[in-house]
């Protein structure tokens, strides 16, 4: 990152940083630059590729269909009912 590039940017996103503010995006930008380099530098070609850090699991059940609640039970606290039905205000005029 140099100041041109931060210029830019600052334009871009409607920034205004002080000067204490700039040296410091710049430096911060330019060790993590440094640590890229490092990185870039490990032998990984024996390293599996992975997907996630850890092991993802599916957790499967069995499907089993149950009616733990009856249409009486459901409908018991419902302000209106008819006929097996929930009775509901028009929204639609």
């Amino acid at each position: 990152m140099d100041r041109e590039l931060l210029r830019r940017l600052e334009m871009l996103n409607q920034l205004s940083l002080t000067e204490e503010e700039k040296v410091s995006v710049i430096g911060f930008f330019e060790r993590r630059g440094a640590d890229s380099e490092v990185l870039s530098g490990i032998e990984t070609s024996e390293v599996e590729r992975m997907v996630h850090v850890l092991p993802v699991m599916t957790v499967v059940r069995e499907d089993v269909v149950s009616h733990p609640f009856s249409r009486d039970e459901l409908q018991r606290g419902a302000p209106e009912t008819d006929e097996g039905y929930w009775c509901v205000p028009r929204v639609i005029e």
